[in-house]
């Protein structure tokens, strides 16, 4: 049974702690899981990376941001996520799509159905079966990446601009509440994967019984 988890949210939520320790806890099951994260996850999409995230790229425009971003991502559906899934395993990914739409629809404003075309094109369609939003305030956040010295460009935009992207995450959240479930993460790490296995484990229930149904 494939499963593909997406996990989104403003900088400095602990996503990619909480995505291995995920991982590692479904590997303990016996799933055939496989982790990766946006933007990378291949050889060119950590090329493309590089570029974004380089803070000597300050003057990238938000339409440039937004197609590198698309390209990774339609480089990892094509070699990682989709052949994986399709294999019948299931995907824990450090950010998808919905950061699109937050970080340059919410946050640079850019337009959402033009957002959605080429979303929809770089993905084949691809759509997660459950997102995890690892929401906290948009300066804890920052001040989080600040602490731990990993500091990029994106990073660099200024604290109304994480804002808007936060609140675009709320907003994604709210209007498809059937794929998205919310999570504190302002909280000890322990106690957001307590709550993120929950919520797989309640995904996983659902996808059996809605199987046995059939």
């Amino acid at each position: 049974m494939s499963l593909f988890i997406t996990l989104e949210g403003p900088d400095g939520g602990g996503k990619s702690t909480q995505a291995r320790m995920l991982v590692e806890h479904l590997q303990s099951l016996g799933v055939d899981v496989l982790m990766t994260r946006e933007p990378g996850g291949t050889a060119i999409g950590d090329q493309i990376r590089r570029v974004l995230t380089d803070l000597s790229n300050t003057p990238m425009h938000p339409r440039t941001e937004l197609l590198l971003f698309s390209a990774s991502r339609a480089q990892l559906c094509h070699e990682v996520i989709s052949p994986h899934l399709q294999a019948g395993g299931t995907v824990v990914s450090d950010r998808f799509y919905d950061s699109t739409f937050a970080y340059q629809g919410y946050g640079h404003r850019l337009d959402l159905d033009a957002l959605r075309h080429i979303t929809a094109f770089a993905t084949g369609g691809l759509v997660p079966d459950l997102t995890l939003l690892l929401d906290l305030p948009a300066q804890e956040g920052l001040m989080r990446r600040k602490k731990h010295g990993d500091w990029n460009r994106l990073d660099a935009y200024d604290l109304p601009f994480h804002e808007r992207v936060r609140q675009g995450f709320l907003a994604l959240a709210a209007a498809d509440a059937a794929r998205w479930v919310t999570i504190d993460a302002a909280r000890a790490a322990d106690e957001v994967q307590a709550d993120i296995r929950r919520a797989v484990k309640a995904r996983l229930g659902a996808i059996q019984r809605e199987g046995a149904g059939s």
